[in-house]
């Protein structure tokens, strides 16, 4: 629940059961006293009323719709007394009549009071006008300081969240009213007419304060060469997966894993800079252009880096140079921002370390490199989490250290949500993409529709049916994003994405091959078009079969594991629980692995897989659909109204006290109550 809001908001949504505007007392004789609306206060704008109340007591419910009045008014007809109620739809001419004369009546009791106590009236009102302000004034300081957007957004909720509004903002509200000032309207013009400057002095987008998370205001949007380093990155990657399906052997897979895991340093650097730090001048593009010029070279030296004629030492130089001179933009930030001088440093300095084993990898060979090669990079990738753990220490670690860490590491910067889930999302659309890619060929004969026709189709159902799961099934429906869940579940979501996109990547290459393979029925190599026949393989080796099937495997897994850290929004009788769904992927990523020791041809192994990847989900769809309802087609034609539920730390006498007495529940509280596991389980319907 968001703070100093109603205990009867439970789904965030704009005018979803809004406070009364009043309350007629404890019976109907008392409607005479004046009553002051509960929409007054301006941080209360534009939030709809549901109900108030006439001033001979009858109760007035609006409803948005017909289909909501003829809903509303079942169950008003079972829990309001001898029906002593109206029913008015939002905007009728009932509506406003209601409103009009309710609001006259209450200006003729006003000027009543004014005749009658004079002085008294005009001092009760001023009070009520200066306890409005402070009011509105300590709600937006310390309980309301979170947007809704922020809180009640597609990635979940957190009673952890701060927006911190620009000096220009605040500024430009306290001049005039505040409800008639449109901040989104300012914050879209402010930078018209402006010229982009060769360097801009960096400011933290988001920061860590005393367990709170502090952010800016505006939302931070994909810049455009952002995209261009993904689309980039993609087509490196796709290098790498074609040169290890060439030769698909240990050798060849190792070597791929070392290449991979280091190119995804660059794309990983590059990504946690930009959400940082807001810098939009030229510099910040010259910089992207270096790293990016770095990666080109670590790229052109990949294939021959293991081999005879060892490019090994320029692979290490470039991506050296690129992880050095992060290194140096680090501790630039520190100069400049001494907010977070103490974690930049740490971060900086965290990154120098595997510097000198990859020196030392350079002087040695054969398992020696590879002993160097792997704590080297274990350190590139899970040294910021390494870090994250002693700067945000826990009890065990000591109470010095932890009253030093707190002191020293007060303020350290933050990953946008929004930013790298889109990011991500972005990225992992790009690959999914790119591997279709390498499903296409080019036909010789005048109608080609055989095997490799059939094999392409069934490769580009497959990479559309994992789209279909990752973003629609696994991402949709959201109660807790994994990243605003826990700290763990956030490392692990931003951890597993790398062996899912690696292992996707490797099984896309060998595909690319067995689709082009002629080792099934139906598939004459003299209709391939003359450029392709030498690229199709009449046998298919065993290494072949496990790098697809294996890295198959290992990301319907890791897309399994993904969607364990989100929490998902619980669905009253659901047909299969998201425990057995994912039960049953896990099981089916298994057989996947084990399919090459049938040594089917390339037909068969991929029908097969496809049919398999289909089926997982098959069962997604119809697992989530509810008991009792159509799951193939709504007869009626019209939107579905589901019901979920979800935990939080009330129980269910507080929600119902709270709401029959009109109080205002804290989430500060509330979120130190989460994780008690006695919270009530709280519906709602969307």
């Amino acid at each position: 629940m968001m703070a100093d809001t109603p205990a009867t908001l439970v789904d965030g949504t704009s005018g979803a059961q809004t406070p009364a505007v009043g309350h007629p007392g404890h019976a109907h004789g008392h409607h005479h006293h004046l009553h002051r609306p509960h929409f007054h206060d301006h941080h209360h704008s534009g939030k709809r009323v549901r109900h108030f109340f006439r001033p001979d007591g009858r109760k007035v419910h609006i409803a948005v719709s017909p289909e909501e009045a003829s809903s509303l008014r079942k169950t008003l007809s079972t829990t309001e007394k001898d029906g002593d109620f109206d029913l008015v739809i939002h905007g009728s001419p009932e509506h406003i009549e209601a409103l009009r004369h309710t609001h006259n009546h209450h200006s003729d009791r006003h000027r009543l009071l004014k005749q009658q106590h004079g002085p008294l009236a005009d001092e009760f009102e001023r009070v009520i006008r200066e306890l409005d302000a402070l009011s509105s004034e300590l709600h937006m300081v310390s309980e309301h300081a979170v947007q809704l957007d922020a809180n009640f957004s597609k990635f979940g909720y957190s009673a952890h969240l701060r927006t911190k509004e620009s000096s220009s903002d605040d500024a430009k509200s306290t001049s005039g009213d505040s409800t008639s000032f449109d901040k989104d309207m300012w914050a879209a013009g402010k930078k018209l007419g402006e010229s982009m400057r060769f360097y801009q002095k960096p400011i933290v987008r988001q920061y860590f304060h005393k367990g709170l998370l502090w952010r800016a205001r505006e939302q931070q949007e994909v810049a455009s060469y952002e995209l261009f380093i993904d689309l980039f990155y993609v087509g490196i990657i796709a290098i790498t997966g074609d040169h290890a399906a060439e030769h698909p052997n240990g050798d060849a897979l190792l070597y791929f894993a070392v290449t991979f895991i280091m190119s995804w340093k660059f794309w990983s650097d590059i990504s946690v800079l930009i959400s940082w730090f807001d810098c939009d001048d030229v510099l910040r593009r010259f910089a992207v252009l270096f790293v990016l010029t770095c990666l080109l070279g670590f790229t052109t030296n990949m294939t021959a880096a293991f081999s005879e004629h060892s490019t090994y030492t320029a692979l290490v130089a470039f991506y050296l140079a690129a992880r050095v001179f992060g290194c140096v933009s680090l501790f630039w930030y520190a100069w400049e921002i001494p907010m977070v001088r103490p974690a930049m440093i740490a971060h900086g300095s965290m990154a120098l370390v595997p510097a000198a084993l990859w020196i030392g990898s350079i002087h040695v060979e054969g398992a020696a490199r590879q002993g160097l090669i792997w704590p080297a990079m274990a350190l590139d990738t899970f040294g910021s989490s390494i870090l994250i753990m002693f700067i945000r220490p826990g009890a065990w670690m000591g109470k010095k250290y932890v009253d030093w860490a707190k002191k020293t590491f007060e303020f350290f910067p933050g990953m946008n949500i929004e930013h790298r889930i889109e990011r991500t999302g972005a990225f992992v659309t790009l690959v999914f993409g790119a591997s279709v890619l390498g499903l296409l060929y080019q036909s010789g004969k005048e109608f080609g529709i055989n095997a490799f026709f059939g094999k392409a189709v069934l490769g580009l159902i497959q990479a559309f049916t994992f789209n279909w799961i990752y973003f629609e099934i696994d991402s949709f429906n959201l109660h807790t994003h994994a990243i605003r869940r826990h700290v763990f579940t956030a490392l692990t979501w931003m951890s597993i994405h790398l062996p899912f996109i690696m292992s996707f990547v490797l099984s896309a290459s060998a595909l690319a091959f067995l689709v082009r393979a002629h080792d099934c029925p139906d598939a004459p190599v003299d209709t391939l078009y003359e450029s392709y026949i030498p690229r199709s393989e009449e046998h298919i080796t065993d290494g072949l079969r496990w790098f697809y099937c294996a890295g198959l495997s290992i990301a319907l897994a890791c897309m399994g594991i993904i969607s364990l850290t989100h929490t998902h929004r619980r669905i009253p009788n659901q047909r299969i629980s998201k425990s057995f769904r994912l039960g049953f992927r896990f099981l089916v990523s298994l057989a996947i692995l084990l399919l090459p020791l049938g040594h089917l041809n390339s037909l068969d192994l991929i029908g097969t897989t496809t049919g398999l990847v289909v089926l997982v989900l098959l069962v997604d769809l119809f697992g989530s659909t509810r008991w009792g309802e159509n799951p193939f087609w709504d007869s009626e034609c019209r939107i579905s109204r589901t019901r979920y539920s979800a935990k939080c730390g009330l129980t269910k006498k507080e929600i119902q006290e709270s709401v029959e007495n009109g109080e205002v529940l804290n989430v500060e509280d509330i979120a130190r109550r989460g994780s008690g596991g006695d919270g009530a389980k709280v519906g709602t319907q969307v």
